[in-house]
């Protein structure tokens, strides 16, 4: 393996870099975060430099410098709302567990943001205009626990929980802070808690009813007004999410009954005056504008395709990061023009994907489909997307685009348990974890094979985190169905998996599948793919970062273990990181193995 990866490197650096590459290597952005108070002082990320790290950009002057500089990349980080400082998070080799730090946003030294908080998991973060902190943190120790930091001052907690919990939001004059919670032990569907700065209660709203109820809720932010009490919230009450505006004082809620099909959210216009609507329907999006004085919406102008994020600026423009599967992203404007334009050679273009609507146990399922040039049946690619609370939209994705380059079809299957389709369809995914998303799944190959779309004997199946915990549970469940198995940072033991992951996702995967492994041992045994290790035929590559808190590597090694305790075909590729990867050179030689691998055995 290794000698084979050194003759492909020393190859690369003598031939022009393939479309594929070229793709991954492009520079991008993300949305530029502006600071409230001060909007020419902006934050972005970019993978300029080829490590996705954070960049502060100065709009009055032009001038962008480089804030972070670390050998696995940084992407969290927040303006404070004086523009003054950049606040980043300082985690280890990407194992998500540190601090947060902060930097002059013209530069200089980097100092701790936030003494006496001991390192934890990131539970939100919100920064008040005085210098106040309210920070989440998560740790196996103490759950989740709230601090609130006042400036110069020493740290006191406000809130502590077992279950999962974060912070929503800091109201606009500093006073409230809304928390999303699951005390009630449904980890998947929120409730909300306004308190003040020394944790006394404000209101209450639990759409759950104690649990009782997979109704969620989730914050969107308060009013950006002082005294303005109006919180912006998503609610799932009519089986989608829809935003609504509570105020936290008065307790009147607001329903603004926007009808449009598929999950809506919000954000506010900075005078408070309208709502930004992000609307996304069928894996595509759309933006309006909601006018509260007139009570409707207007539509925002752009092309067909996903937006991954937009915001309202000052001026009334509305500025959003765009693709689609075809079309590499930019950032745009309503005013009109790219917003930042990053140098450097572009990305090369892609195909577009065709939508599929198939038939399957639960009901109707949406698959996105890029073909290559040619006549089919063609061999296959099933790139299966993670969360699972997630779904594959029409964006552009250098993953797949790779695969439609080397003559292979790919199929995204937006399986039940993925966003986007209702709350029913996304709620389904309980107790029989990973066999449900696998029947959809199944349903989909059955149609790219009898539409000749496919080559039933040259079939891959892949994806990342819960993607490649998918692929890895199929292997084993449809043994005779895969010709190729590639999985990524995945879920591979369920039982260890669980007793080594981070604290928010134990709690998780309670409620996925109805309590411990201890509890419902059977249930853990179902959907584990260690469970049918030895049913497995078709090849398997693993890729795992040993800092990985998400999908741990001793439970990646309990299922490589049992494949080479039976000679099993297989191989493992295991890099210094965690979840992923920041660096493009480190996800371009991913790619470049699993394209490898395919190849050798499809061949």
């Amino acid at each position: 393996m290794e000698r084979m990866t050194e003759k492909n490197d020393h190859e690369s650096q003598n031939a022009p870099a393939p479309d594929w590459e070229k793709r991954f290597r492009a520079p991008r952005v993300s949305l530029p975060e502006w600071a409230e108070d001060a909007p020419d002082r902006s934050l972005f990320v970019s993978n300029a430099t080829g490590t996705y790290e954070l960049y502060a950009w100065d709009r009055a002057t032009g001038a962008q410098r480089q804030v972070t500089d670390r050998p696995n990349g940084t992407t969290d980080g927040v303006l404070t709302p004086d523009g003054r400082w950049v606040w980043w998070f300082s985690d280890t080799d990407g194992d998500e567990f540190g601090v947060w730090k902060r930097q002059p946003f013209g530069g200089g030294e980097d100092e701790p943001a936030t003494p006496g908080i001991d390192a934890a998991y990131p539970g939100g973060l919100a920064l008040g205009r005085d210098g106040t902190a309210v920070v989440g943190c998560s740790t196996d120790e103490d759950g989740s626990t709230i601090h609130v930091l006042p400036p110069g001052g020493t740290p006191v907690e406000i809130y502590r929980h077992r279950e999962s919990a974060g912070v929503g939001d800091l109201s606009h004059d500093g006073t409230l802070v809304a928390v999303e919670h699951t005390e009630h032990g449904d980890a998947m569907h929120s409730a909300l808690r306004v308190v003040r700065l020394d944790g006394t209660t404000v209101a209450e709203l639990d759409d759950t009813k104690g649990g009782e109820l997979e109704l969620g809720l989730s914050v969107l932010g308060f009013a950006p007004v002082d005294g303005d009490t109006r919180l912006l919230v998503g609610h799932q009450r009519r089986g989608r999410w829809e935003p609504i505006v509570w105020d936290v004082t008065s307790g009147e809620e607001t329903d603004l009954a926007i009808e449009l099909p598929g999950d809506v959210s919000a954000e506010w216009y900075p005078d408070g005056s309208a709502l930004l609507i992000v609307h996304s329907f069928d894996a595509r999006s759309e933006l309006w504008r909601y006018d509260f004085a007139r009570r409707e919406l207007t539509a925002v102008e752009m092309p067909a395709g996903t937006v991954s994020g937009a915001t309202a600026r000052p001026d009334g423009s509305v500025e959003y990061l765009w693709s689609s599967a075809a079309h590499p992203p930019v950032v745009r404007s309503t005013s009109g023009g790219v917003v930042l334009d990053p140098p450097g050679a572009k990305a090369p273009e892609s195909v577009p994907v065709t939508d599929v609507w198939v038939e399957g146990p639960g009901g109707r399922i949406h698959a996105l489909v890029q073909r290559p040039a040619g006549e089919g049946p063609f061999p296959t690619v099933f790139e299966i997307h993670g969360g699972p609370t997630a779904h594959d939209r029409d964006s552009f994705t250098a993953g797949p685009a790779a695969w439609v380059d080397h003559g292979y079809a790919v199929v995204r299957v937006n399986y039940r348990g993925s966003t986007g389709y209702g709350r029913e369809w996304t709620d389904a995914l309980k107790h029989r974890v990973g066999l449900i998303e696998l029947e959809d799944i199944a349903a989909v190959r059955e149609w790219a094979v009898t539409s000749r779309l496919a080559d039933p004997s040259k079939l891959v199946l892949s994806g990342g985190s819960w993607g490649g915990y998918l692929t890895l549970l199929g292997l084993g469940t449809q043994p005779d169905a895969w010709a190729v198995g590639l999985a990524a940072v995945p879920v591979a033991d369920y039982v260890t998996a669980y007793h080594d992951e981070m604290e928010a996702l134990k709690s998780m995967d309670r409620t996925l599948l109805g309590g411990t492994p201890e509890e419902v041992p059977e249930r853990y045994e179902a959907s584990s793919p260690l469970t049918y290790v030895d049913e497995v035929r078709a090849p398997v590559y693993i890729s795992a970062g040993l800092n990985d808190p998400r999908c741990p590597i001793q439970q990646v090694e309990n299922y490589v273990n049992r494949l080479a305790a039976r000679g099993a075909t297989h191989e493992v590729y295991r890099y210094d990181a965690g979840h992923g990867s920041l660096v493009v050179e480190e996800r371009i030689k991913q790619v470049r193995l699993e394209l490898d691998f395919a190849e050798r055995h499809l061949a």
